[in-house]
């Protein structure tokens, strides 16, 4: 009885969308919601409140980074499901590590924007763009393994969804790398990574 159980379990990749969509859209909520605005008892003049926003500007990095990084694997699932022809209970249970991944993601930026200058807190917000990116590729492949890829997938794609997963990673990994030299150094070339996927494409031009 089980066994069948398992076997029709997580067939339905329209709703594993909708659990994603919603994830998804309330972890960004939380990333502007967790904005901290300056405090209305210390501001008492034009410059006062230019200084208290310019104070801000580790949140407003932390946000940028994270809805970027969120609007790509967000992208990047979507790409997945919509090459697959059924789900499985194995494949659900990766993607929910998958969405795991993505809830943890205000925490990490609330950490970054409070202690943006800490390389601990730059690695541990870089550990949370490595877990999903693990997770996407671990799916990806599981699909092609057990054929609930679809029959009229090029290969061409196939491999292009794994190449991308795997240049992003690498390029994330060398931007936390870039921690040892300065932590605005690191977040300014991973931003540029998430700008190229977010936007390069268009004109044609992208690192992967």
């Amino acid at each position: 009885m089980a066994a069948l159980y398992n076997k029709i379990q997580g067939r339905s990749l329209e709703r594993l969308a909708a659990l994603s969509d919603g994830i998804f859209a309330v972890a960004m909520t939380l990333l502007v919601l967790d904005i901290h605005i300056p405090l209305r008892e210390g501001i008492h003049s034009e410059a006062d409140l230019l200084r208290a926003l310019c104070g801000m500007a580790p949140q407003w990095i932390a946000y940028l980074m994270s809805f970027l990084t969120l609007g790509i694997f967000w992208a990047g699932q979507q790409t997945q499901l919509n090459h697959l022809r059924e789900g499985d209970r194995d494949l659900t249970w990766i993607h929910l590590g998958f969405l795991f991944a993505v809830t943890l993601m205000p925490l990490t930026t609330r950490l970054l924007a409070e202690f943006i200058e800490f390389r601990g807190v730059l690695v541990l917000y870089w550990l949370n763009i490595l877990l999903p990116g693990v997770m996407l590729y671990w799916s990806w492949m599981f699909a092609a393994r057990h054929a609930l890829v679809k029959e009229d997938t090029p290969a061409e794609v196939q491999a292009a969804i794994c190449r991308r997963i795997l240049i992003a990673q690498s390029l994330y990994a060398f931007g936390a790398l870039l921690c040892v030299v300065s932590n605005y150094v690191s977040i300014g070339f991973i931003v540029l990574v998430q700008l190229n996927y977010a936007i390069a494409p268009r004109f044609g031009r992208r690192l992967g």
